[in-house]
């Protein structure tokens, strides 16, 4: 006999008293190939707190729609553009400057 559906020939669901409309729409609903998913792409720390904070960041996009993807994409582009300006400012004391009159040595 089938194994899948017991000798009493009655699916083991309906037994339980659970209906089958309901076991049908909880197994239906179970996959939803348009549902957000998360690509699976691996992270490496790059070794900058800044930088891995916004990379990490990028993970909240997984579980959102696609229309929801922008506002996460816009606010790392932001946050990693910040960390490459911070590298632009000079660290330390600032270089003499020359009076602009001044004559030439």
């Amino acid at each position: 006999m089938n194994e899948s559906v017991p000798e009493s020939g009655v699916a083991p669901e309906a037994e339980a008293g659970v209906p089958a409309e309901d076991v049908r729409d909880a197994v239906e609903s179970a996959y939803d190939p348009a549902a957000p998913a998360p690509l699976g792409v691996q992270r490496v720390p790059t070794g900058s707190a800044e930088v891995d904070a916004q990379l990490d960041r990028l993970g909240d996009a997984d579980h959102l729609a696609t229309d929801g993807h922008l506002e996460v994409y816009e606010d790392v582009h932001r946050g990693l553009r910040d960390a490459l300006t911070a590298l632009d400012v000079r660290q330390g004391p600032m270089a003499p400057t020359r009076h602009p009159t001044a004559a030439p040595q």
